[in-house]
């Protein structure tokens, strides 16, 4: 399993995505750590097994034992955080100003840079849809000197791999 064997998967209409996939798989403007996190990160939210399962063989070798733990504490704790706030900012009320009560202790100490940490989950944030997580991760990638052109690679890296699951997710229900 690899990325050439998952972009051998897409149907032909899916082109842009095999090109996209092949393009991405270079991004110079992220570290090796930053942009085989984002894969691994983007493919746990997109939630295809297949894809998963392809990314981490491409991505997860590229990535020391504690990043890839990283990662999947990224994926794992915006899939919770990002519905939780999404909630508070569309309801708005008190909602906004009440503790959230929930626990995200990988947040203060993530096991890897917390620059590397933020981009992953600006990713998953991106994948899931809150605003309100994606400007707070965006404001803090910034203030610790990351480009708009690296937060720009890390969400299109995030799009393309949530595409490529929609994707198989759709031939697979097409194909039942």
């Amino acid at each position: 399993m690899s990325l050439e064997a998952l972009r051998n998967l897409l149907p032909e209409y899916a082109k842009d995505q095999k090109l996209n996939l092949g393009t991405l798989s270079t991004e110079p403007s992220l570290s090796e750590q930053q942009r085989a996190g984002t894969f691994v990160v983007s493919a746990l939210a997109g939630r295809n097994p297949t894809v998963i399962k392809h990314i981490l063989a491409e991505f997860g070798p590229k990535l020391s034992a504690e990043a890839l733990t990283a990662a999947k504490a990224a994926a794992s704790i915006m899939g919770m955080n990002n519905i939780y706030y999404r909630f508070t900012h569309l309801v708005h009320g008190d909602y906004a100003t009440m503790p959230a009560k929930l626990r995200m202790n990988i947040m203060a100490k993530p096991g890897v840079e917390k620059v590397d940490f933020e981009l992953w989950s600006l990713a998953v944030s991106a994948i899931n849809g809150c605003g309100m997580c994606m400007e707070s991760h965006e404001k803090v990638l910034l203030q610790h000197g990351v480009t708009k052109e690296q937060v720009q690679a890390a969400v299109r890296i995030a799009a393309v791999v949530h595409a490529v699951a929609a994707t198989l997710d759709g031939e697979e229900a097409l194909a039942a």
